[in-house]
């Protein structure tokens, strides 16, 4: 069981996924701001390696505009040599690595522009971990998408267009379970029409379930990874008091992080943590977790 935290460490003083304005776009400042994306993403897993914090979800802002059709930089040749390094690092470490596109991505939209946009998205983040030369358990998460006055008729449209995807995209995509419009439910009955992952959302499944028991629910999504796929994917919050719901809390109470843990003994997954506070919240949770048998360490490798 690795633990992580997604995309910005709070205290390392860099940032992973600087960016700039489209209107000053020119292929020198898009090279500058990616060495500074790539040089922060290498300090973060060094800083990640030596915590015992073997999970990340990296940016989808470390290319800026990669999609875009403004960007005609060939930034996966430019920086092949660097994405490569870092994923030697990550191997080296036996990290788990992870992207999670914008709500925008959303490939059952009735919308062919909204589409097109998405598969170029989805394409340029498979480029990301390809280049790192990541296996198919580094992943990319995204929503089932929008309902469009028909369930049925839109999971249906999500399992056709998942069909049509190329192979590079396919496998690493997983899909997870959201607060409003589709439930774990809803992402099983897709996984089993097309064999997509299941990543499970804890605070999510809180909010929004069919009566499902947590214990339950990580049983069923961990039923639909294949072995290539590597553990289960979990994503762990919990909800800000006084918040609407579904708000993620600032920090982590550990009390409520060991209870989850005990009651999904003894499936092992790895396990995001959506908290604000990042990587401090993810080191009171490796402190938290020692004890327990699945939990891995950079010293167990």
């Amino acid at each position: 069981m690795r633990i992580g935290y997604p995309c910005i460490n709070t205290g390392i003083g860099c940032r992973s996924g600087r960016t700039f304005r489209l209107k000053s776009y020119s292929e020198e400042r898009l090279i500058a701001t990616v060495e500074n994306n790539l040089d922060c993403l290498a300090r973060i897993l060094e800083f990640n390696a030596r915590n015992d914090l073997l999970f990340f979800r990296i940016t989808s802002d470390v290319i800026p505009f990669a999609s875009h059709p403004a960007c005609r930089c060939n930034w996966q040749r430019h920086f092949a040599a660097r994405f490569a390094e870092i994923g030697r690092s990550v191997r080296r470490h036996a990290m788990r690595i992870s992207m999670h596109p914008d709500q925008f991505i959303v490939i059952n939209s009735p919308s062919k522009e909204v589409v097109e946009n998405s598969l170029r998205e989805l394409a340029y983040h498979a480029e990301v971990l390809d280049l790192m030369g990541l296996d198919e358990s580094a992943k990319i998460q995204i929503h089932v998408g929008g309902v469009y006055g028909d369930r049925v008729l839109s999971m249906v449209t999500f399992a056709r267009r998942y069909a049509t995807l190329t192979t590079d995209i396919r496998r690493r995509l997983v899909v997870e379970n959201d607060e409003r419009s589709y439930a774990l439910a809803d992402c099983l009955k897709l996984s089993a029409e097309t064999g997509i992952p299941v990543l499970f959302d804890a605070l999510h499944h809180q909010v929004h379930n069919r009566g499902e028991s947590r214990a339950e629910a990580l049983r069923l999504a961990a039923q639909t990874w294949k072995k290539a796929d590597g553990p289960l994917m979990v994503d762990y919050s919990q909800a800000a008091p006084g918040e609407p719901r579904g708000r993620h809390a600032t920090s982590i109470d550990v009390r409520k992080l060991r209870r989850f843990l005990s009651e999904t003994t003894p499936l092992d997954f790895d396990i995001m943590l959506e908290i604000k506070d990042k990587e401090k919240s993810a080191l009171r949770a490796v402190k938290a977790a020692r004890h327990d048998l699945r939990f891995m360490a950079t010293s167990s490798i």
